[in-house]
């Protein structure tokens, strides 16, 4: 967004960020949410949606969605501090803790029973159990990956980005972010049918 300088966090931020990123694991934890899989296993990678391992390593189809959650809010962020001067543009440095701070809500509110019950009624996720303790982290830190180099790239690199990362998970697995928050919000039966192979 070429506005890296306005936006991009100093060392409080920094901290700020690790510090809200904790907290979430620490509410987590709390939540007597499973650290990990309990296969017993970490994996960098798991690729099979439907499957009792789903959301439980470090990556899957649906960090892109996590990623592209960053590349929107830096895109907000943007918005507020750099195009409208929010709060004269001061407190620019803190949009990275703030947008931590947002997608670590989500991860807490994704793995409550109501939400997961949800999921499980009308998404694609039919068996869906929540996340371990190690998705979620991956999940906050893949959003401040997307976030960070949205701030480096120009807006047209970032929106084409995105866009790739929809088609590529709508082409493999039949979801993605956009799908997956219309069927959450709004479901419709000839999507869930076209997900689910019919």
């Amino acid at each position: 967004m070429k506005s890296e300088g306005n936006l991009w966090p100093d060392g409080k931020a920094w901290i700020a960020a690790l510090a809200v990123a904790l907290a979430a694991v620490a509410i987590l934890f709390a939540m007597d949410r499973p650290p990990m899989c309990e296969c017993g296993a970490i994996k960098l990678w798991h690729g099979v949606v439907q499957s009792s391992e789903n959301s439980q390593h470090i990556t899957d189809w649906y960090a892109p969605s996590h990623f592209t959650h960053g590349l929107i809010m830096a895109f907000f962020a943007w918005l507020l501090w750099t195009k409208w001067h929010w709060f004269g543009g001061k407190p620019a440095r803190w949009a990275l803790p703030i947008a931590v701070f947002v997608e670590s809500a989500w991860e807490i509110a994704e793995n409550t029973p109501m939400v997961i019950n949800r999921y499980r009624e009308v998404t694609i996720s039919w068996g869906y159990s929540g996340d371990s303790i190690v998705n979620s982290a991956s999940d906050i830190g893949w959003m401040m990956l997307g976030f960070l180099l949205a701030l480096k790239l120009p807006p047209w690199a970032s929106v084409a980005l995105g866009v790739f990362l929809e088609l590529l998970a709508l082409a493999v697995i039949r979801d993605n972010l956009t799908l997956n928050v219309l069927m959450l919000l709004y479901p419709i039966d000839a999507v869930a049918a076209w997900q689910a192979g019919g």
